[in-house]
C-alpha cells in the first residue's frame, strides 16, 4: 500500500490555482477539497453550511467572541443563535480537524484554508504557492464572471486581502511568502497545464514517488 501524501495549494485570486488543483487531482486519481470541506465541516459538526461559508478564509472578529461562542454553542437551538455568538476561530477549528481527518485516511489535494499550516505535520506534503501575471489574472476573473477589468481589478485586491488576513493571522506566517512553501509558481509561464506539469515533477521528487 503507497503511503499517504497531500498536496496543498494557496493561490492568488484568478491566478488559477484551483484548476490547476483539478488537473493534477486528476491525473493521480486523489479527491480535490476546496468548498467541499465547509460542507464536510457542517455534517461533521451539526452546525449550518452557511455558518463555514460565512467564515470562509475570513480571520477571527475577537477573542471575546470566541469564548462565548464556545460557552453558548452548546446550548443554541437554531442557526440564528449560534451564528451571532460561533466565532470564526471557533469554525476554523472545525475546519481543522476536518482537514486532519481527511489526510489521515487519503491522499488528496487541499485548496487554501491554511491547509498547509494545519498539516505541517504530516510528513508528506507538499505546499505550493500559485500566482500569475496581473494581466492573465483580469483575463481569468473577466472570463469566469463578465466583468470589466476595473472590476476584476478590484476583486483581486479585495479577495488576496481576505485570503492573506485570513492566513497571516491563523498561521503566524506570511501568505505568499517564498519561505512559507516548498514551491511557488507563477502559472502565466507555462498556463494550467504546464504548471500542473512542474507541480507534478516537483511533487514526485520530493516525495520520493513516481506518479
Amino acid at each position: 500500500m503507497k503511503e499517504l501524501f497531500v498536496i496543498n495549494i494557496g493561490r492568488q485570486l484568478g491566478s488559477g490555482g484551483k484548476d490547476i488543483g483539478e488537473i493534477i487531482a486528476r491525473r493521480l486519481g486523489v479527491r480535490l477539497y476546496d468548498k467541499e470541506l465547509l460542507t464536510l465541516a457542517a455534517r461533521q459538526s451539526g452546525l449550518c453550511a452557511e455558518f463555514f461559508e460565512k467564515a470562509d478564509e475570513k480571520e477571527s472578529r475577537s477573542v471575546l467572541s470566541t469564548m462565548i461562542g464556545y460557552l453558548r454553542s452548546p446550548f443554541a437551538g437554531d442557526c440564528g443563535g449560534v451564528t451571532s455568538v460561533l466565532s470564526n476561530d471557533a469554525l476554523f477549528k472545525i475546519q481543522s480537524d476536518v482537514i486532519r481527518d481527511v489526510a489521515e485516511h487519503e491522499s488528496c489535494i487541499f485548496v487554501g484554508r491554511c491547509a498547509d499550516y494545519i498539516l505541517r505535520e504530516h510528513p508528506r506534503r507538499v505546499d505550493v504557492f500559485i500566482s500569475a501575471s496581473e494581466a492573465d489574472r483580469i483575463r481569468r476573473i473577466c472570463a469566469r464572471t463578465g466583468c470589466t477589468a476595473d472590476e476584476a481589478r478590484a476583486q483581486m485586491e479585495r479577495g488576496d486581502a481576505r485570503r492573506a488576513g485570513y492566513y497571516n493571522y491563523y498561521s503566524s506566517k506570511t501568505w505568499g511568502a517564498a519561505a512559507t512553501y516548498h514551491l511557488c509558481i507563477d502559472s502565466s509561464v507555462f498556463g494550467d497545464e504546464g504548471t500542473a506539469d512542474f507541480i507534478l515533477e516537483f511533487a514526485s521528487r520530493k516525495l520520493n514517488m513516481k506518479f
